[in-house]
């Protein structure tokens, strides 16, 4: 089906692929993994014909159709349904040719591959499509151009998937998708009878859909039978004999080494000494596994409030003149709250969110917050204030006015960013970087809630499993809106669902909202092992959850210590300029001595507040 035999491909200076093969059989579904930068997509333009490798090849079998989501989505008067129609352009050339076509025998060929092509049926499969992925009947009559950006790569989506080719290429398809509609193209896809090859950073649509992964491994292909689950698990094996085994070769080294080293100058011992000398020469240098470090995330700790921080008492909001979007709220936020918003995209969950962040002020109704409540508010929308000429460096400098290159370059250390990577342009890092800038600039003043809007879109898998650490260990409030329902799980501890212009806590976790869904559409789960895996993703929660209340004394201690030490200093630092003023000792003698106690008093205090310190400090590093 597709043959990639010896790839090399060089971007500038870089080497994405040195002599990179694979294989994938008709049917197969294969998720493309790697990390950010690895070459996912551009692996994906190489077999497309976009690109040109520098040697080896791509073979494809037969006459083989590959479809893929094109990056200019349709727009202009054409309705929805007609632009998912266009883009089987067999069909679409066929039906115009029939309309004006002449020749009986000719009419007769183009009317028999009409039939074998299912072209009849075309616009009701096409409008099934569009229904699993959101559009109603009356969007479908609408100009693609009334639509957001988002909603039209849906039907860009909609399209290729209905010209049903024999390779599907996908990449992040459920990047634009709310959990309505990923759960559709999961079955979809699913139930795709061609060969599927894919990128995405979605664990659950990987292990929902996929039999085979491809990874991108230090410019080679690695092909893994099983799904992602699967490949961590082969993969950390793998790599746990890689080391295993480079232990053992560097012991031999080590052995043969030291005898050469003892006796090679010992008539007795010389040939065996020479012998050993060659052993090691065909040994070559000890190979190392390419392991590849995760970036940790932190995010500062806020200083503790009373619950509730926030509620809100019969509030309205909406955009201009428009009528509410959301009503009737009637919630509460607490300190160690952890909730995921669910609802179909359109709903109102942004414009919920951006009520709590006050970036949207109420039209009825009441809103109460504490007095000291911070709150640090994430969208992809914010990628566009940015300023592509400056550095990481330069925007946490100016959000932290005054507060001097180390607290600066502190904040961006807990998001991944090197000092070398600080001082780079944004415009050339990774969306994967733009995006971690994001919760950087986010959080810089430790705020007591964080309301993060769709924040894995261009996070690699590490990165995500990162970002669930750290909201995890985050002492405060978190209100989430995502699409990865892998994350949901291991964050949110309720979920409130965003429908019938409202929002309302739901009775149960996000797969019991999945199973609910599938059920109104009759369609039977993905994954019969649910259960088992969410209550061990319950256990988790509450195991994290227990660790942050266990935590949170610790820092306070911590935090305590330090004033204390900072104060301490500061009066030890005025005892000691005193005592080296010679002034001083022009006093009565009672003076100096009672400045002599007090230093001593103050540095038996120093010792103690620094002990308290380090044994909280040592408390909080167990208890991670």
């Amino acid at each position: 089906m597709l043959k990639i035999d010896g790839l090399s491909f060089r971007h500038g200076e870089r080497v994405l692929f040195e002599r990179a093969s694979a294989a994938l059989s008709d049917g197969w579904k294969v998720g493309l993994v790697g990390r950010n930068g690895a070459g996912k997509s551009t692996l994906l333009k190489l077999i497309q014909g976009e690109l040109e490798a520098d040697a080896g090849e791509v073979r494809l079998t037969g006459r083989m159709r590959i479809g893929w989501v094109p990056q200019d989505p349709p727009g202009g008067a054409q309705t929805v349904l007609d632009a998912v129609l266009a883009a089987d352009t067999e069909r679409a050339r066929l039906m115009a040719e029939s309309e004006t076509c002449e020749d009986g025998l000719r009419l007769a060929e183009i009317h028999a591959r009409l039939e074998e092509i299912g072209a009849a049926a075309g616009p009701a499969r096409a409008a099934s499509i569009l229904s699993g992925l959101g559009f109603d009947h009356a969007a479908q009559s609408r100009p693609c151009g009334e639509f957001s950006g988002g909603w039209r790569m849906r039907v860009a989506l909609a399209g290729t998937l209905f010209s049903d080719p024999d390779l599907l290429i996908l990449d992040e398809p459920s990047n634009h998708l709310d959990l309505e509609a990923q759960l559709w193209l999961t079955e979809h896809l699913r139930r795709f009878r061609h060969t599927l090859l894919m990128v995405s950073h979605d664990r659950d649509l990987l292990n929902d859909v996929c039999g085979h992964i491809v990874h991108i491994d230090a410019t080679k292909l690695v092909t893994y039978s099983g799904n992602y689950d699967v490949f961590e698990r082969t993969r950390a094996e793998r790599l746990a004999q890689d080391a295993a085994q480079q232990a053992r070769a560097a012991a031999q080294r080590k052995h043969m080494q030291a005898f050469v080293d003892r006796f090679r100058y010992k008539a007795s011992k010389a040939r065996q000494a020479q012998s050993r000398l060659k052993m090691i020469e065909r040994l070559g240098p000890i190979a190392t596994a390419p392991l590849e470090d995760r970036i940790a995330l932190s995010f500062p700790s806020p200083e503790q409030l009373a619950s509730p921080i926030l509620t809100l008492d019969g509030v309205a909001v909406g955009y201009g003149d428009a009528p509410a979007v959301l009503r009737g709220l009637d919630l509460r936020l607490d300190m160690d709250d952890r909730i995921a918003l669910l609802g179909q995209n359109g709903n109102g969950k942004s414009t919920f969110i951006r009520l709590l962040s006050q970036r949207l002020e109420p039209r009825g109704g009441r809103v109460q917050r504490s007095g000291r409540l911070k709150v640090g508010y994430f969208s992809q929308d914010q990628e566009e204030s940015l300023d592509y000429e400056a550095s990481p460096f330069d925007h946490m400098n100016r959000a932290l006015a005054g507060a001097g290159e180390a607290k600066v370059r502190a904040q961006l250390g807990r998001f991944g960013f090197s000092r070398d990577r600080a001082d780079l342009a944004v415009g050339v890092l990774s969306g994967g970087e733009k995006t971690r800038l994001l919760l950087a600039l986010a959080t810089r003043n430790a705020p007591h809630i964080l309301l993060l809007d769709e924040p894995t879109n261009h996070l690699d898998m590490d990165a995500r499993a990162s970002l669930v650490d750290a909201l995890n260990d985050f002492d405060g409030a978190v209100v989430l809106v995502s699409h990865d329902t892998h994350l949901v799980r291991l964050v949110a501890d309720s979920l409130w669902l965003v429908a019938g212009g409202t929002v309302t806590p739901f009775a149960g976790d996000v797969d019991e909202y999945q199973a609910k869904l599938l059920k109104e559409r009759g369609v039977r789960p993905a994954r019969e092992d649910r259960n088992a895996e969410t209550s061990s993703r319950k256990d988790q929660r509450k195991l994290a959850a227990g660790t942050r209340a266990n935590k949170a004394p610790l820092r306070r201690a911590i935090e305590t210590a330090e004033k204390q030490l900072a104060r301490l200093t500061v009066e030890r630092g005025e005892v000691e300029a005193r005592l080296a003023d010679p002034t001083t000792y022009t006093a009565a003698a009672s003076s100096v001595t009672e400045l002599q106690q007090r230093k001593a008093r103050l540095d038996r205090e120093i010792e103690a507040a620094e002990q308290a310190w380090l044994d909280a400090q040592q408390a909080l590093e167990s208890a991670a």
